[in-house]
């Protein structure tokens, strides 16, 4: 416990294995302005425009690897109850806390800090975070925290909408793609890993950073970042941030979906800043396939003029290459490219 940032990051400068190189660090412009291209996406209108709302998600991917989405059917009184149990969960005490905590990354519900590389990373990433797996959720549910006594009845309900959702989009995008309905289902979308990102106020955020620059790994991301920002996108070799939305998720365009789309999608690098005023706290929910499912570029499109730039693969070789490499896009998928 005593390695979690909260336990002991209050009033004090940033010790040196948390101070990232100075080509990785933010440096002085860590506060950038929020972006107010990457684009907003009423996905409520989809029920009649559905044409125009395709159009604007596959537009987003392609340009962008992120965009948000507002009046998604997920109830903003769900929302920010989850919000506030998981707050609730970080600021307990250490000791009502200890119970999940684990340095065994192999334990599906833990909570830990800076990442699973923690042993061998050569800087410590600002944050601390729970994780665990959502789906099937009578799997896995008893493996949560037991307090806050409401976290596993409030997040349950989340997880389950936030899942549904995801599938949504996905149905969306396989639709723009012309994959075949319901491509998307079954294997290719079976987890739903949950990650509770909690950012203390940092002395100097110019030298830290929460998260630092990576791709995820899995099919597509949908976040939930409150009202305070510190997520950034890599675009055009510039930083941008993504401004907090009431009620918005941010959906995130992950490796697979590159792969599955043959290039046609992008997974954006992305990195989160700390602040030295406040502490953030974000929820984080991975769709991603089932370690033995098949990955490769949809065969719909593969053809003598549109050939598969990648090899096809089962997703935990990737995701254990994924890891091994700390999430750097250019070395993480340079192995599977043909």
């Amino acid at each position: 416990m005593e390695k979690l940032v909260s336990s002991w990051s209050s009033g004090h400068i940033i010790p040196e294995d948390y101070i990232f190189p100075l080509e990785k660090r933010p440096g002085e412009k860590f506060a950038i302005p929020v972006c107010k291209a990457i684009p907003v996406i009423d996905l409520g209108k989809a029920s009649h425009d559905r044409k125009d709302i395709i159009q604007q998600i596959i537009n987003a991917s392609q340009k962008f690897g992120f965009f948000q989405v507002i009046n998604h059917g997920v109830s903003g009184a769900l929302v920010d109850e989850t919000m506030s149990v998981v707050k609730e969960f970080f600021n307990m005490a250490d000791a009502e806390k200890a119970s999940v905590y684990s340095d065994d990354h192999t334990k599906s519900c833990r909570l830990h800090t800076s990442s699973p590389n923690y042993d061998t990373e050569k800087s410590h990433f600002w944050r601390d975070y729970l994780r665990h797996p959502c789906h099937p959720l009578e799997e896995y549910i008893h493996l949560w925290p037991e307090n806050p006594t409401t976290y596993r009845d409030i997040v349950g309900r989340y997880s389950v909408e936030v899942r549904n959702l995801s599938l949504r989009i996905l149905e969306l995008i396989g639709e723009g793609l012309g994959l075949e309905p319901g491509y998307f289902e079954g294997e290719l979308s079976n987890e739903l890993l949950m990650s509770t990102n909690y950012y203390p106020p940092c002395p100097d955020p110019s030298l830290s950073l929460g998260l630092p620059k990576h791709s995820d790994p899995n099919l597509i991301t949908l976040l939930l970042q409150a009202d305070i920002d510190g997520l950034q996108v890599y675009i055009d070799n510039q930083w941008l941030g993504v401004e907090p939305l009431p009620n918005a998720f941010v959906v995130n365009i992950g490796h697979q979906l590159q792969i599955v789309s043959n290039e046609k999608f992008r997974s954006a690098e992305h990195r989160a800043v700390t602040n030295s005023r406040e502490a953030r706290t974000t929820i984080a929910s991975f769709i991603s396939p089932s370690n033995s499912c098949i990955i490769e570029p949809a065969k719909a499109h593969i053809n003598e003029g549109n050939p598969a730039l990648y090899r096809a693969f089962q997703y935990q070789e990737f995701l254990k290459s994924y890891v091994a490499k700390a999430g750097l896009a250019e070395t993480a998928l340079q192995a599977y490219h043909i």
